[in-house]
Protein backbone atom coordinates (compact mmCIF):
# COMPACT_ATOMS: atom_id res chain seq x y z
CA UNK A 1 0.00 0.00 0.00
CA UNK A 2 1.35 3.46 -0.90
CA UNK A 3 1.99 5.95 1.90
CA UNK A 4 -1.07 8.01 0.98
CA UNK A 5 -3.27 4.90 1.07
CA UNK A 6 -1.84 3.83 4.41
CA UNK A 7 -2.57 7.27 5.91
CA UNK A 8 -6.11 7.24 4.54
CA UNK A 9 -6.74 3.77 5.96
CA UNK A 10 -5.47 4.83 9.38
CA UNK A 11 -7.72 7.92 9.30
CA UNK A 12 -10.69 5.68 8.52
CA UNK A 13 -9.87 3.37 11.45
CA UNK A 14 -9.63 6.36 13.79
CA UNK A 15 -12.97 7.68 12.61
CA UNK A 16 -14.74 4.35 12.93
CA UNK A 17 -13.48 3.59 16.44
CA UNK A 18 -14.22 7.04 17.83
CA UNK A 19 -10.58 7.55 18.83
CA UNK A 20 -9.53 10.82 20.33
CA UNK A 21 -12.97 11.68 21.73
CA UNK A 22 -13.46 13.63 24.88
CA UNK A 23 -10.89 16.37 24.37
CA UNK A 24 -8.06 17.68 22.21
CA UNK A 25 -6.46 15.01 20.05
CA UNK A 26 -2.96 15.93 21.10
CA UNK A 27 -0.90 18.12 23.34
CA UNK A 28 1.11 20.91 21.65
CA UNK A 29 3.37 19.40 19.01
CA UNK A 30 7.08 19.15 19.68
CA UNK A 31 9.12 18.17 16.65
CA UNK A 32 10.91 14.88 17.08
CA UNK A 33 9.50 14.14 20.54
CA UNK A 34 7.90 10.85 21.54
CA UNK A 35 4.15 10.35 21.20
CA UNK A 36 2.06 8.51 23.77
CA UNK A 37 -1.50 7.29 23.22
CA UNK A 38 -3.83 6.77 26.18
CA UNK A 39 -6.65 4.26 25.67
CA UNK A 40 -9.54 4.16 28.15
CA UNK A 41 -11.72 1.16 28.95
CA UNK A 42 -14.88 3.33 28.84
CA UNK A 43 -15.97 6.85 27.98
CA UNK A 44 -14.42 9.37 30.34
CA UNK A 45 -17.56 11.45 30.90
CA UNK A 46 -17.64 12.34 34.60
CA UNK A 47 -15.27 9.51 35.55
CA UNK A 48 -12.56 11.40 37.41
CA UNK A 49 -10.31 8.34 37.54
CA UNK A 50 -10.19 7.98 33.75
CA UNK A 51 -9.74 11.73 33.42
CA UNK A 52 -6.67 11.50 35.67
CA UNK A 53 -5.23 8.92 33.29
CA UNK A 54 -5.68 11.37 30.44
CA UNK A 55 -4.13 14.34 32.22
CA UNK A 56 -1.40 12.16 33.70
CA UNK A 57 -0.39 10.92 30.25
CA UNK A 58 -0.53 14.43 28.85
CA UNK A 59 1.63 15.86 31.62
CA UNK A 60 4.12 12.99 31.43
CA UNK A 61 4.40 13.47 27.67
CA UNK A 62 5.08 17.18 28.13
CA UNK A 63 7.73 16.48 30.77
CA UNK A 64 9.42 14.04 28.38
CA UNK A 65 9.34 16.48 25.48
CA UNK A 66 6.60 14.67 23.60
CA UNK A 67 2.90 14.69 22.79
CA UNK A 68 -0.15 12.65 23.75
CA UNK A 69 -3.51 11.63 22.40
CA UNK A 70 -6.50 10.02 24.08
CA UNK A 71 -8.62 7.28 22.49
CA UNK A 72 -11.85 6.79 24.46
CA UNK A 73 -13.49 3.39 24.28
CA UNK A 74 -17.08 2.53 24.98
CA UNK A 75 -17.53 -0.24 27.53
CA UNK A 76 -17.30 -3.04 24.95
CA UNK A 77 -14.49 -5.39 24.03
CA UNK A 78 -14.93 -4.49 20.36
CA UNK A 79 -14.38 -0.78 21.03
CA UNK A 80 -11.34 -1.43 23.21
CA UNK A 81 -9.79 -3.67 20.56
CA UNK A 82 -10.45 -1.13 17.82
CA UNK A 83 -8.78 1.60 19.84
CA UNK A 84 -5.73 -0.51 20.68
CA UNK A 85 -5.36 -1.48 17.02
CA UNK A 86 -5.63 2.16 15.96
CA UNK A 87 -3.09 3.16 18.58
CA UNK A 88 -0.62 0.47 17.48
CA UNK A 89 -1.09 1.52 13.85
CA UNK A 90 -0.04 5.05 14.81
CA UNK A 91 3.28 3.67 16.14
CA UNK A 92 3.60 5.79 19.30
CA UNK A 93 6.44 5.46 21.77
CA UNK A 94 3.98 3.76 24.13
CA UNK A 95 0.33 2.82 24.41
CA UNK A 96 -1.08 3.53 27.88
CA UNK A 97 -4.00 1.36 29.04
CA UNK A 98 -5.93 1.61 32.29
CA UNK A 99 -7.89 -0.78 34.58
CA UNK A 100 -8.31 -4.56 34.76
CA UNK A 101 -10.48 -4.54 31.63
CA UNK A 102 -7.20 -4.56 29.69
CA UNK A 103 -5.52 -7.42 31.56
CA UNK A 104 -5.96 -9.99 28.80
CA UNK A 105 -5.86 -7.52 25.91
CA UNK A 106 -2.57 -6.02 27.11
CA UNK A 107 -0.88 -9.42 26.89
CA UNK A 108 -2.53 -10.31 23.60
CA UNK A 109 -1.47 -7.12 21.84
CA UNK A 110 1.96 -6.92 23.48
CA UNK A 111 2.75 -10.42 22.23
CA UNK A 112 1.35 -9.68 18.78
CA UNK A 113 3.37 -6.44 18.50
CA UNK A 114 6.71 -7.02 20.26
CA UNK A 115 8.18 -3.77 18.91
CA UNK A 116 5.42 -1.67 20.50
CA UNK A 117 5.73 -0.62 24.15
CA UNK A 118 2.66 -0.87 26.39
CA UNK A 119 1.83 0.41 29.88
CA UNK A 120 -1.06 -0.86 32.00
CA UNK A 121 -2.18 1.25 34.96
CA UNK A 122 -4.10 0.06 38.03
CA UNK A 123 -3.91 -3.63 37.13
CA UNK A 124 -1.59 -6.36 35.86
CA UNK A 125 -2.28 -9.70 34.17
CA UNK A 126 -1.48 -12.96 35.93
CA UNK A 127 1.49 -14.98 34.79
CA UNK A 128 4.48 -13.88 32.76
CA UNK A 129 4.44 -10.24 31.68
CA UNK A 130 5.66 -9.66 28.10
CA UNK A 131 8.96 -7.76 27.88
CA UNK A 132 7.26 -4.82 26.14
CA UNK A 133 4.59 -4.40 28.84
CA UNK A 134 4.98 -2.52 32.13
CA UNK A 135 2.35 -2.51 34.89
CA UNK A 136 1.81 0.09 37.57
CA UNK A 137 -0.42 -1.03 40.43
CA UNK A 138 -1.31 0.54 43.75
CA UNK A 139 -1.08 -0.44 47.41
CA UNK A 140 -4.64 0.68 48.07
CA UNK A 141 -4.62 -1.04 51.46
CA UNK A 142 -2.07 1.40 52.88
CA UNK A 143 -4.11 4.51 52.17
CA UNK A 144 -7.32 2.77 53.29
CA UNK A 145 -5.63 1.98 56.60
CA UNK A 146 -4.97 5.70 57.12
CA UNK A 147 -8.64 6.47 56.48
CA UNK A 148 -9.49 3.85 59.07
CA UNK A 149 -7.29 5.65 61.60
CA UNK A 150 -9.32 8.79 60.94
CA UNK A 151 -12.61 6.93 61.29
CA UNK A 152 -11.51 5.29 64.53
CA UNK A 153 -10.60 8.65 66.00
CA UNK A 154 -13.71 10.47 64.76
CA UNK A 155 -16.42 7.92 65.48
CA UNK A 156 -18.73 8.68 68.36
CA UNK A 157 -20.89 5.58 68.10
CA UNK A 158 -17.99 3.13 67.93
CA UNK A 159 -19.46 1.74 64.70
CA UNK A 160 -18.05 2.06 61.19
CA UNK A 161 -18.84 0.42 57.87
CA UNK A 162 -17.91 0.04 54.21
CA UNK A 163 -20.04 -0.25 51.10
CA UNK A 164 -17.86 -1.85 48.40
CA UNK A 165 -18.61 -2.95 44.87
CA UNK A 166 -17.85 -6.68 45.10
CA UNK A 167 -17.02 -9.24 47.77
CA UNK A 168 -13.63 -10.17 46.32
CA UNK A 169 -10.08 -9.80 47.73
CA UNK A 170 -9.38 -6.74 45.57
CA UNK A 171 -12.14 -4.70 47.22
CA UNK A 172 -11.24 -6.07 50.62
CA UNK A 173 -8.00 -4.12 50.17
CA UNK A 174 -10.11 -1.12 51.09
CA UNK A 175 -12.76 -2.53 53.41
CA UNK A 176 -10.56 -4.79 55.56
CA UNK A 177 -7.76 -2.24 55.78
CA UNK A 178 -10.21 0.52 56.76
CA UNK A 179 -11.43 -1.63 59.65
CA UNK A 180 -7.88 -2.58 60.63
CA UNK A 181 -6.80 1.06 60.73
CA UNK A 182 -9.81 2.01 62.84
CA UNK A 183 -9.10 -0.76 65.34
CA UNK A 184 -5.48 0.35 65.64
CA UNK A 185 -6.72 3.48 67.45
CA UNK A 186 -10.09 2.22 68.72
CA UNK A 187 -9.79 -1.51 69.50
CA UNK A 188 -13.48 -1.96 70.36
CA UNK A 189 -14.87 -0.40 67.17
CA UNK A 190 -17.38 -2.58 65.33
CA UNK A 191 -17.30 -2.90 61.54
CA UNK A 192 -19.91 -3.85 58.95
CA UNK A 193 -19.12 -4.51 55.29
CA UNK A 194 -21.79 -4.73 52.59
CA UNK A 195 -21.28 -5.31 48.87
CA UNK A 196 -23.26 -4.02 45.89
CA UNK A 197 -22.74 -7.06 43.64
CA UNK A 198 -25.07 -7.69 40.71
CA UNK A 199 -24.41 -7.03 37.03
CA UNK A 200 -23.07 -3.52 37.55
CA UNK A 201 -21.39 -3.37 40.97
CA UNK A 202 -19.43 -0.19 40.24
CA UNK A 203 -22.30 1.69 38.63
CA UNK A 204 -25.36 1.23 40.84
CA UNK A 205 -25.61 4.29 43.13
CA UNK A 206 -29.18 3.45 44.16
CA UNK A 207 -28.12 0.05 45.51
CA UNK A 208 -25.02 1.59 47.12
CA UNK A 209 -27.18 4.16 48.89
CA UNK A 210 -29.55 1.47 50.13
CA UNK A 211 -26.66 -0.49 51.64
CA UNK A 212 -25.14 2.63 53.18
CA UNK A 213 -28.45 3.43 54.85
CA UNK A 214 -28.52 -0.12 56.22
CA UNK A 215 -25.12 0.49 57.79
CA UNK A 216 -25.99 3.88 59.25
CA UNK A 217 -29.34 2.67 60.55
CA UNK A 218 -27.40 0.01 62.46
CA UNK A 219 -25.55 2.82 64.22
CA UNK A 220 -22.44 3.46 62.12
CA UNK A 221 -21.42 7.11 61.88
CA UNK A 222 -18.43 6.58 59.54
CA UNK A 223 -19.00 5.00 56.10
CA UNK A 224 -16.35 4.17 53.52
CA UNK A 225 -17.56 4.35 49.90
CA UNK A 226 -15.78 1.97 47.50
CA UNK A 227 -18.49 1.65 44.90
CA UNK A 228 -17.42 3.59 41.80
CA UNK A 229 -19.83 5.84 39.96
CA UNK A 230 -18.61 8.81 41.99
CA UNK A 231 -19.79 7.17 45.23
CA UNK A 232 -22.72 9.60 45.21
CA UNK A 233 -25.23 7.12 46.59
CA UNK A 234 -23.15 6.49 49.70
CA UNK A 235 -22.52 10.19 50.21
CA UNK A 236 -26.25 10.90 49.97
CA UNK A 237 -26.98 8.23 52.56
CA UNK A 238 -24.34 9.63 54.90
CA UNK A 239 -25.77 13.13 54.63
CA UNK A 240 -29.30 11.92 55.28
CA UNK A 241 -28.12 9.93 58.29
CA UNK A 242 -25.86 12.54 59.81
CA UNK A 243 -22.83 10.30 59.22
CA UNK A 244 -19.42 11.04 57.75
CA UNK A 245 -18.11 9.39 54.59
CA UNK A 246 -14.80 8.54 52.93
CA UNK A 247 -14.01 8.36 49.20
CA UNK A 248 -11.51 6.66 46.91
CA UNK A 249 -9.26 7.18 43.88
CA UNK A 250 -9.59 10.99 43.64
CA UNK A 251 -10.42 13.93 45.92
CA UNK A 252 -14.19 13.65 46.39
CA UNK A 253 -14.53 16.09 49.30
CA UNK A 254 -16.01 18.78 47.07
CA UNK A 255 -18.82 16.41 46.03
CA UNK A 256 -20.27 16.48 49.53
CA UNK A 257 -18.74 19.30 51.60
CA UNK A 258 -19.02 18.71 55.30
CA UNK A 259 -19.70 15.01 54.70
CA UNK A 260 -16.56 13.54 53.11
CA UNK A 261 -13.74 13.29 55.63
CA UNK A 262 -10.91 12.23 53.32
CA UNK A 263 -10.08 9.99 50.35
CA UNK A 264 -7.72 7.14 49.55
CA UNK A 265 -6.29 8.43 46.29
CA UNK A 266 -4.16 7.02 43.51
CA UNK A 267 -1.43 9.25 42.09
CA UNK A 268 -1.88 8.13 38.50
CA UNK A 269 0.25 11.06 37.34
CA UNK A 270 3.22 9.79 39.34
CA UNK A 271 2.87 6.24 38.03
CA UNK A 272 2.37 7.16 34.37
CA UNK A 273 5.36 9.48 34.36
CA UNK A 274 7.55 6.92 36.09
CA UNK A 275 6.71 4.12 33.64
CA UNK A 276 6.91 6.28 30.52
CA UNK A 277 10.26 7.64 31.68
CA UNK A 278 11.51 4.05 31.98
CA UNK A 279 10.47 3.42 28.38
CA UNK A 280 12.13 6.58 27.07
CA UNK A 281 15.30 5.69 28.95
CA UNK A 282 15.27 2.19 27.49
CA UNK A 283 15.06 0.34 30.80
CA UNK A 284 13.90 -3.31 30.68
CA UNK A 285 10.16 -4.03 30.72
CA UNK A 286 8.17 -7.10 31.65
CA UNK A 287 7.69 -5.64 35.11
CA UNK A 288 4.99 -4.80 37.63
CA UNK A 289 5.69 -2.01 40.10
CA UNK A 290 3.51 -1.43 43.17
CA UNK A 291 3.09 2.16 44.35
CA UNK A 292 2.18 2.89 47.94
CA UNK A 293 2.86 5.56 50.53
CA UNK A 294 6.65 5.27 50.24
CA UNK A 295 6.51 5.69 46.45
CA UNK A 296 3.98 8.56 46.66
CA UNK A 297 1.70 6.55 44.40
CA UNK A 298 -1.03 5.89 46.97
CA UNK A 299 -1.91 8.39 49.67
CA UNK A 300 -4.81 10.30 51.21
CA UNK A 301 -6.03 13.72 50.16
CA UNK A 302 -5.17 15.30 53.52
CA UNK A 303 -1.46 14.53 52.99
CA UNK A 304 -1.25 16.11 49.55
CA UNK A 305 -0.07 19.57 48.62
CA UNK A 306 -2.91 22.04 48.74
CA UNK A 307 -5.06 19.95 51.09
CA UNK A 308 -5.41 22.88 53.50
CA UNK A 309 -7.35 24.78 50.86
CA UNK A 310 -9.67 21.85 50.14
CA UNK A 311 -13.00 20.82 51.63
CA UNK A 312 -12.14 17.59 53.44
CA UNK A 313 -13.65 17.40 56.94
CA UNK A 314 -10.45 15.98 58.44
CA UNK A 315 -8.69 19.32 57.88
CA UNK A 316 -10.75 20.67 60.79
CA UNK A 317 -9.14 18.12 63.12
CA UNK A 318 -5.40 18.83 63.51
CA UNK A 319 -5.07 16.19 66.21
CA UNK A 320 -6.36 13.53 63.82
CA UNK A 321 -4.08 14.79 61.05
CA UNK A 322 -1.09 14.52 63.36
CA UNK A 323 -1.93 10.87 64.06
CA UNK A 324 -2.38 10.18 60.35
CA UNK A 325 1.05 11.65 59.54
CA UNK A 326 2.66 9.60 62.30
CA UNK A 327 1.00 6.44 61.01
CA UNK A 328 2.03 7.24 57.43
CA UNK A 329 5.63 7.59 58.53
CA UNK A 330 5.52 4.26 60.37
CA UNK A 331 4.15 2.49 57.29
CA UNK A 332 6.83 4.06 55.08
CA UNK A 333 9.58 3.03 57.52
CA UNK A 334 8.22 -0.51 57.81
CA UNK A 335 7.36 -0.23 61.49
CA UNK A 336 3.71 -0.85 60.53
CA UNK A 337 3.00 -3.41 57.80
CA UNK A 338 -0.54 -3.33 56.45
CA UNK A 339 -1.46 -6.82 55.18
CA UNK A 340 -2.62 -7.08 51.57
CA UNK A 341 -5.92 -9.02 51.34
CA UNK A 342 -5.18 -9.87 47.70
CA UNK A 343 -1.97 -11.69 48.61
CA UNK A 344 -3.61 -13.26 51.63
CA UNK A 345 -6.41 -14.55 49.38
Amino acid sequence: MRNGGRAAALALVLALCGCGGGGPAASPQRAGGPEFIYVTDALIGVNQFLELGKTGTRDAAAALGGTSRTFESSDTDQSRRANIEAAVAARPKAVVLITFEFDDLSVEYAEAHPDQQFVLIDSCPDGTIPANLRCGVFKEHEAAYLLGVEAGLLTRSGRIGTVAASDIPFFHRWSDSFALGARSVHPKVSDQQLFVGGDNPVGDPARAKELALTITQAGADQVFAVTGGGNGGVFEAAEESGALAYGVDVDQCAQAPGIVVDNAIKRIDVVVKDLLTAIVQGRPGGTSVAYGLAENGSTVTSLTEGAAAGQCVVMRHPDVLKRVRETRDKIVSGEIVVPDPVKAG
